[in-house]
């Protein structure tokens, strides 16, 4: 017999996803409950990979098997069995995708709700609301239609044409770009001399011999000595069927051949090598028709009160929110109101300083997560289940009190709200709070805690024990060795900035979110001695695991090679070593026609990833299953003990250890990493290398109260070794570190974009700036 109350919980049993020990808890609906623990605890296995991924799946097997099948396919979490779950709504910190064409407003159906009220009260009329969209050609095509004349039907040839906004000259990517041609090739060489310097254009490769043996000019003389035609066809010509050794192709010039290969493409979704040729090759400029608006000219003629679409989409949405309330039109009053309403919940979430027309794939980790909440603000469903990922990251103290206030705004609303988190601000509103550990890793998966944030500091929990942590100024601060000069900056929100960043010490980028804090990183020259890490996704493929990453697998595999006297190329998993059922996966996708496919450990290698003949080789008492299955902390203990036969991979568990990722595996997915994970893993990467500077982008992402310690700790490392540090940073424990601090400010958008403080945090807690009010608060 159940419980009387039984609606009222979330209850898992025996959980075992990832790092989960047979984890069994009850969790109240209609709360707020907090989830804690050190990063790696499984905080993360238990809400999302547990509770909201069979929320999910339940929902998409609610769906005919016909539309199943264009769904993807979600394999039961690793549990018991779960009870009470309820609709889970997942508002995480992942990129809003790689589309050029997507902006913050196509992502929240702000710029949708625009072109509407333009295709009704606009003059003059430009049209559909398509006519308004920068993604919709203008089309013509024929066609039949079924006519009635004179009680008879018959079919008649039509022309129907549908008119969009695109601008015709960029197809609404609202940039033209300037081709270095210098960057291309040599043109003191020939083709058959290696004229072409192109990332993937190899002399040998097709995509060399396209041209070297197109028949169009002659491969032998120098690209500066061709006449005018052979230049044309070299550069320029239109797609043309050629037969090239013996294989009928298509022929086109090198300049719109790259423009399709690689222009065409995101920056943020390219390669690493082919980022840095179109950074050297490629200048973008606004395109020259649309003025970089993205739309055509019959879309800019249109207005309403004197502005065009693309004017209101270029505003800040805070001054958008109050033109929209300037407009009367009282036959479509629901629309402007329902546009009026979402341009009020950006102003409400923070974003009251982005623009609706600004790239989704520039937002941060927190403004991707924010612009995702918007949808949600206004909704009038309850009794949903909304599942946050540290929704404070990216969020200056100052903005954290509002971000609480919309978390308790949906959990009065009716609904089921779960956060995983680390500040204390956000942990402190909590009306439930469970944590995980007591470690990370094969040590973490347990539940240490459950009760009230009262109890919780009382507790003797990791959690408990830190939460009061509050770090000190320090009573020495470092000199400067230099500075790195910034002048006249005026990127995005910055107004004429000058600042020089000192060198040699432990610099901190401080200001609310949007008020200029990342342009100004932006400004600083790079070049090798300067290494920008950021918490962008690594690229890669679903098989990188920080083991590959890092390059410590290759070590691995010469250590296993030389100790067995075998090839090295067996101990890859992407190689001679995969096992033949999975080729290497570890899983298995079973397509099951009409109902949704599986995807599943593979029954050989047991998800092992290799050859069963392979894990019979062993180095140091272990098969290299077992090795990848070490954490950076075991893998460092273990390599240690091998001595100089696998130095180099000790030297790299090493580097993940002291960046606070001892805990990861060797063979983790890299796709499994938090933001603030894969920040730490680029560093630790790049701290091999000879760079004297490092900027790091938010490095606190997804640390626990315990680790900021561990993270300071190698900050001043790096310090003391000669190099200089600079962090764009809200956490006030670093604030409290730093030897110098840049307040940027004093709001966000066109309110910020100033330097307002520059000086040791001592000297900024007599201040008087957002920052300074919350850091003098945290070290009294």
């Amino acid at each position: 017999m159940q419980k009387a109350d039984s609606h009222d919980w979330i209850r898992v049993h025996g959980a075992h996803e990832n790092n989960l020990k047979n984890v069994s808890v009850e969790i109240p609906k209609r709360r707020l409950t907090v989830f804690t623990g050190v990063s790696g605890s499984g905080k993360s296995s238990l809400v999302f990979g547990t509770i909201a991924a069979e929320s999910r799946r339940l929902i998409n097997e609610t769906y005919s098997t016909f539309v199943q099948g264009f769904m993807p396919s979600m394999a039961r979490p690793d549990v018991d069995h779960l009870e009470g779950i309820t609709t889970a709504i997942i508002v995480d910190q992942e990129q809003m995708g790689a589309n050029p064409r997507s902006t913050v407003g196509t992502a929240t159906d702000a710029t949708a709700m625009l072109r509407i009220l333009f295709s009704r009260i606009a003059e003059p009329n430009a049209g559909g609301t398509g006519a308004y969209s920068f993604n919709v050609p203008s089309v013509s095509a024929a066609g039949a239609i079924t006519v009635e004349k004179g009680g008879k039907t018959k079919k008649e040839k039509a022309t129907f044409k549908r008119t969009g906004g695109m601008c015709p000259e960029c197809e609404g990517m609202g940039r033209a770009s300037d081709i270095d041609l210098k960057e291309l090739f040599d043109e003191n060489l020939s083709l058959n001399e290696g004229a072409l310097t192109i990332p993937g254009y190899t002399q040998g490769g097709w995509s060399y011999r396209m041209y070297s043996e197109s028949g169009l000019f002659d491969p032998d003389k120098p690209i500066k000595d061709l006449s005018d035609e052979e230049r044309h066809n070299f550069l320029y010509l239109e797609p043309t069927k050629l037969k090239i050794a013996g294989i009928n192709m298509t022929y086109e010039g090198l300049i719109p051949r790259i423009q399709k290969s690689m222009l065409s493409k995101d920056r943020e979704g390219m390669q690493k090598h082919i980022r840095a040729f179109v950074d050297r090759a490629v200048a973008f400029i606004p395109c020259p028709a649309c003025g970089g608006t993205r739309l055509a000219p019959h879309a800019l003629d249109s207005k309403i009160n004197g502005k065009n679409i693309a004017e209101l989409c270029a505003m800040e949405v805070r001054d958008l929110a109050t033109w929209i309330k300037s407009v009367e039109a009282p036959s479509i009053a629901p629309l402007l109101k329902a546009l009026s309403d979402t341009l009020d919940n950006f102003v409400e979430i923070g974003l009251g300083y982005i623009q609706l027309d600004r790239p989704a794939s520039t937002l941060s980790g927190g403004e991707a997560q924010r612009t995702k909440m918007i949808r949600h603000l206004g909704s009038a469903l309850t009794d949903v289940t909304y599942v946050f990922d540290e929704p404070t990251a990216g969020l200056h103290p100052y903005d954290i009190e509002r971000m609480n206030k919309l978390l308790l705004d949906l959990r009065d609303k009716g609904n089921t709200v779960l956060v995983v988190e680390h500040k204390p601000e956000t942990i402190a509103i909590a009306d439930h709070v469970i944590d995980l550990g007591p470690g990370a890793g094969s040590s973490g998966g347990e539940i240490r805690f459950e009760g009230s944030v009262a109890k919780l500091k009382d507790s003797d929990t990791v959690t408990g024990r830190h939460f009061n942590d509050r770090a000190q100024l320090k009573e020495a601060f470092r000199r400067a060795s230099g500075a790195l000069e910034i002048r006249n900056a005026q990127r995005n929100n910055l107004r004429n900035v000058d600042v020089d960043i000192p060198l040699g010490v432990l610099t901190a980028i401080s200001g609310v979110a949007g008020s200029g804090k990342s342009s100004l990183i932006k400004e600083i020259p790079r070049d090798e001695s300067v290494v920008f890490v950021d918490q962008s996704s690594i690229h890669g493929s679903n098989r990188s695991n920080p083991a590959t990453y890092t390059g410590m697998l290759d070590s691995i595999r010469k250590a296993f090679a030389k100790e067995n006297d075998v090839k090295p190329a067996l101990f890859s998993p992407n190689s001679e070593g995969a096992c033949p059922n999975c080729k290497g996966a570890g899983s298995v996708y079973v397509d099951l026609g009409m109902m949704a496919g599986v995807s599943s450990p593979c029954e050989v290698c047991e998800g092992k990833r290799f050859d069963e003949a392979v894990l019979d080789y062993h180095f140091g008492g272990k098969d290299i299953s077992q090795v990848l299955g070490l954490s950076a902390e075991q893998a460092l203990e273990f390599f240690s003990a091998a001595e100089s036969k696998v130095l180099p991979a000790a030297k790299i568990a090493k580097r993940l250890v002291d960046v606070g990722l001892g805990y990861i595996t060797l063979g983790q997915p890299l796709s499994t990493l938090s933001g603030g994970e894969r920040q730490r893993l680029k560093l630790a990467t790049h701290m091999a290398e000879k760079a004297t500077t490092f900027i790091l982008d938010e490095p606190t992402t997804g640390l626990h109260l315990a680790d900021i310690k561990t993270l300071l700790a190698l900050f001043d490392q790096l310090v003391d070794a000669g190099k200089s540090v600079i962090v764009i940073e809200h956490h006030l424990a670093v604030l409290a570190h730093a030897d110098h601090i840049i307040d940027v400010g004093p709001g966000a958008g066109s309110d910020g974009g100033q330097i307002v403080f520059e000086g040791t945090p001592a000297e900024l807690i007599k201040a008087d700036t957002p920052t300074a009010r919350h850091l003098k608060k945290y070290v009294s």
